[in-house]
This record gives structure tokens, C-alpha cells and sequence, in this order.
């Protein structure tokens, strides 16, 4: 981390404040064309057709066997997370990604408000996956999905990436109306839409940065510090433990 933490690092050049306000009026013009095609994409994806999904599809929660359907918990919309799993493998193994996104939501009021539910369903054994939650301090419904609902639930799609799907429920009945994967997952953090307001950025090296800026180690992966998921070393330092029951402790 001292490549990051150094103190001679890059700045911008230094102005007055009526300059300083004339760049920030330019920029401020892209960024409000920015938000209206944001809202414009938006308001095509709620014209998307939807498409039917098996209701029945069976996903293991707290209490056993459940239904796709009974993840609304009665809602109209429901939000799935689609959890990386690493099946066998300790706390330290798990997805960095996955961890980084999910412990990015906290507050599901909100969206509670709108009708919808908020769930995360965890590619992996549920004993292992719901050790990992309760370590990781999440609160969020959490389910596994077997193998065989994966398959129905992804089709056509790379069973093992992240996703994120949306449905509605009309009845009985479910529909898939949206989803998306990679860098579409970042609709879930606030780290990241903050760091990109700050003058650094995010710090990696695929960003436009002028010379001099800082940037994460090369060779290390932007979610993990010192063999972990960052997200993690809080959770330890708690005194929780991070035994999945995959390894003798």
C-alpha cells in the first residue's frame, strides 16, 4: 500500500476560485447530459418486454426449501443478487467481488417502500454461504441455489459470474424483466459513485488519470488487502469468526 500512501503524488495546478468555478460550470454541463441519458435508458428499461419464469424453482433458505415465488416475501418486485461461491474453500477464498458488492447494501427500507425485495441468492451450499453472512454481518434474505435452478434460473448465461436480475410477480406467476452482470453490478455501491467525485478517482490503472496519480499496487486486486477480501478485516478485527466450517479452526 505505500505506492498508494506516499506523499509526493500528483496534484491539480493550483487557481483561483472564479477559474476554478468556470471549469466546474463546463464539466457541470456534461455532467446533467450525463444524468438525462441515464434517465432516458432508464425509462427504456421499464419498456422492456419480460419474459415467464418457473414460479416453483426451488432455492434453500433459513427454513429449508423454498420457492423462487416465496422470495418476494409478498412483494410485487423482487431484486436477486447472484452470489460467486468458491464450494470448500475458507473465508479468505471467497469471491472479493461479491463481498465488496453485497456489503455495499445496508438499508433496504427504501426499497421496501417501492414493493420490491431485495435478496441475495448465493451460488453454493446454504450452510457454508449463510456462515459467510452471518460473518460478514448481512442482513439481507439469503438463499443457495442448487445447481439444477441455477441452470433454469441463468439460461443462457454464465452460471458462476454475478448478476443481478430483477422480477415481477403478477399473481402466481414470475417474470424476468431485467438483468445485468460485470461492471452493471456496480448499480449496488456507493464506494465506488463517491471515489469517482474525489480527485484520485478509484485509483486503478485502467482510469484516465494524469501522470503522477495514485494507483492500486500492480499485480494486486482492487478488492483485497493482504490476502482478503477488504471488506473482511473489519469483521475480524470485531472478533468474529470467519469459520465456514470448510477448514479446521
Amino acid at each position: 500500500m505505500t505506492d498508494i500512501m506516499r506523499d509526493e503524488l500528483g496534484a491539480p495546478k493550483i487557481v483561483d476560485r472564479a477559474t476554478f468555478q468556470a471549469e466546474l460550470d463546463a464539466l457541470r454541463v456534461r455532467e446533467k447530459a450525463h444524468t438525462r441519458e441515464g434517465d432516458a435508458i432508464a425509462a427504456a428499461r421499464r419498456r422492456l418486454p419480460m419474459v415467464e419464469v418457473d414460479s416453483a424453482i426451488p432455492l434453500i433458505g433459513k427454513r429449508g426449501e423454498v420457492t423462487l415465488l416465496d422470495a418476494f416475501e409478498g412483494r410485487r418486485m423482487l431484486i436477486a443478487y447472484y452470489f460467486m461461491w468458491h464450494t470448500g474453500h475458507p473465508a479468505p477464498e471467497q469471491c472479493e467481488g461479491c463481498t465488496f458488492c453485497t456489503s455495499e447494501v445496508c438499508e433496504l427500507s427504501l426499497i421496501h417502500s417501492r414493493d420490491v425485495t431485495y435478496a441475495t441468492f448465493c451460488q453454493g451450499p446454504y450452510e457454508e454461504s449463510a456462515r459467510y453472512r452471518d460473518f460478514m454481518g448481512w442482513e439481507m434474505p439469503w438463499y443457495s441455489a442448487p445447481r439444477d435452478s441455477l441452470e433454469t434460473l441463468l439460461v443462457g448465461r454464465r452460471v458462476g459470474m454475478m448478476h443481478i436480475v430483477c422480477y415481477l410477480r403478477q399473481g402466481s406467476k414470475v417474470f424476468e424483466t431485467y438483468w445485468t452482470t460485470r461492471r452493471g453490478v456496480e448499480a449496488m455501491d456507493t464506494s465506488y459513485r463517491l471515489l469517482d467525485l474525489t480527485v484520485y478517482g478509484r485509483q486503478e490503472r485502467w482510469e484516465d488519470s494524469p501522470a503522477g496519480w495514485p494507483q492500486w499496487p500492480k499485480g494486486e486486486h482492487p478488492y483485497r488487502i493482504d490476502g482478503r477480501p477488504i471488506a473482511q478485516w473489519s469483521r475480524l478485527k470485531a472478533g468474529r469468526s470467519d469459520n465456514l466450517g470448510t477448514t479446521p479452526r
